[in-house]
């Protein structure tokens, strides 16, 4: 890639309900831009990229190829798999298209292929199909596709979303080592631990105004940036009443919610996982530990009906038998769940409130009518979330923070027996963050939900955790380990 050496101006630019007075970029500097849900990240990238003209004032100095790497761009990827997906005429599950030949539709070169793969730790996934990638595997991929398309202007819409503890250091690091051989790329995040050590300038967007910009060691210090970004810990707000008829009163506490005998999950020849034994107890809150691809999200799915294995084990989930003719609705009027498919898949229209309401019929869209009580108890949870004036918005107009906020409140409407979250906060900022967790600390304390918790994030230790179940890496895919947590690792 040839280093583009030309300054980047953004003058009196006004698009919509973004606004900057004035802020240049300069060659060799690395820019990270912090912002919140809602703060107007995107719509900076669409201008930035071109998808977006502005309505007045001045861009100047854009490179000619720009990309955007974001969130829903990830989305629209795994859109175009599902509609590729040709299980139904082969009666065979469609794993997807293979890394490989994702990455060799930017570029077919092999060596140009296997050096970026090696760079974002691809290499093991290259014949993989995609539908079997984690989220933050699949981020990677998207990322290697943008690498092998050799942009002039590399635009990463958090970047770091859905990565494991490792994965997250790892593209630190390559990314810093792009930035330090002439890339430029211009990182756009929403969560402050997200800012890499090689940034050299941030800016700070709130509300969809540059609040502040500069070197990086003069804005940590500057009192806006601690005004803005030092985080209070108030109290979550009172919640509303726990629906009666989604709960198990008479539930014994000495009876497992679930249990696994001999679990085991394969695909073809490769193994994920077998041998688990495990019982989840009313109150037992746990956590799911493991790097990007071991099966967290897989364990979850077993339980909660959404993976075709989950009729194969010996898998009992309220008392119900998997695979013996109980219905899925039996089980699921107990759940609430969220998790990145669930984003993916929920790609029905309807507003905001409505998807919520759809957390007590269990569906994707609603379906049947529903009275002022069900619609009054969704905004409530709405205002839970911080989300009460985007009710009657239209859910995908939403950034994709603002639809993951949604579905938490869908997931939590009914206050259920069970709880499942898998990378809940994933595309959050941190003050959305700390105000979902503690919402979540809240729910638990008052009453019989028991959690089953999967975060990367080492800030987002429940306190009410006590349980691990841990993927360690065995001969032959993955070993699962139980862990009981003490207080100073909860």
């Amino acid at each position: 890639m040839s280093q583009t050496d030309t300054t980047i101006r953004l003058t009196q630019l006004q698009a919509g309900p973004l606004a900057i007075a004035d802020w240049t970029l300069t060659a060799g500097e690395h820019w990270t831009v912090l912002g919140g849900v809602g703060s107007g990240k995107s719509l900076l990238s669409r201008l930035l990229c071109g998808e977006r003209a502005p309505d007045a004032g001045q861009l100047e100095g854009l490179p000619e190829r720009v990309i955007w790497l974001s969130l829903e761009q990830q989305q629209d990827l795994y859109e175009r798999e599902l509609y590729r997906d040709e299980t139904d005429l082969t009666d065979i599950p469609d794993q997807g298209t293979p890394v490989r030949a994702l990455l060799a539709e930017i570029d077919a070169d092999p060596t140009a292929i296997d050096a970026t793969a090696e760079l974002l730790g691809l290499t093991s996934l290259l014949d993989r199909g995609y539908r079997l990638l984690s989220s933050g595997e699949g981020r990677r991929v998207m990322l290697g596709r943008a690498l092998l398309a050799r942009p002039d202007l590399l635009l990463l819409e958090e970047p770091f979303e859905g990565l494991d503890t490792q994965s997250h250091g790892d593209l630190t690091a390559a990314l810093g080592e792009l930035a330090a051989t002439g890339w430029r790329l211009l990182l756009l995040v929403g969560q402050r631990q997200d800012i890499p050590p090689w940034a050299t300038h941030i800016a700070l967007l709130d509300h969809c105004r540059l609040a502040l910009t500069g070197p990086a060691d003069s804005v940590r210090v500057h009192p806006d940036w601690q005004a803005t970004t030092d985080l209070i810990q108030a109290p979550a707000p009172e919640l509303p009443p726990r629906q009666s008829e989604f709960q198990l009163p008479h539930w014994p506490a000495d009876e497992p919610l679930v249990r696994l005998v001999k679990g085991r999950v394969a695909y073809g020849d490769t193994l994920q996982f077998e041998d688990f034994d495990w019982a989840l107890y009313p109150g037992q809150h746990t956590q799911i530990a493991g790097p990007n691809g071991c099966g967290k999200s897989t364990l979850l799915k077993l339980v909660n009906g959404d993976h075709p294995q989950c009729y194969v084990n010996d898998l009992t989930v309220f008392g119900y038998r998997r695979g013996r003719g109980e219905s899925i609705w039996d089980i699921k009027k107990h759940l609430g769940y969220v998790s990145t498919d669930l984003q993916r898949d929920y790609r029905v229209s309807g507003n905001v409130v409505t998807a919520v309401v759809s957390g007590l019929t269990d569906s994707i869209g609603l379906y049947q009518a529903t009275g002022q009580q069900e619609l009054d108890l969704a905004l409530q949870w709405l205002d839970c979330v911080g989300l009460a004036d985007k009710a009657r918005h239209s859910l995908r107009s939403l950034s994709s923070g603002e639809q993951r906020l949604v579905l938490i409140a869908r997931a939590l409407i009914k206050q259920p027996p069970l709880l499942i979250l898998d990378e809940p906060t994933l595309g959050l900022d941190d003050l959305n963050r700390f105000r979902v967790l503690a919402v979540v600390e809240r729910l638990l304390r008052d009453g019989p939900t028991t959690l089953l918790f999967v975060s990367h994030r080492q800030d987002e230790q429940l306190a009410l955790v006590r349980q691990r179940l841990v993927f360690e890496p065995a001969s032959s895919g993955w070993h699962i380990r139980p862990q009981t947590m003490t207080g100073g690792e909860a």
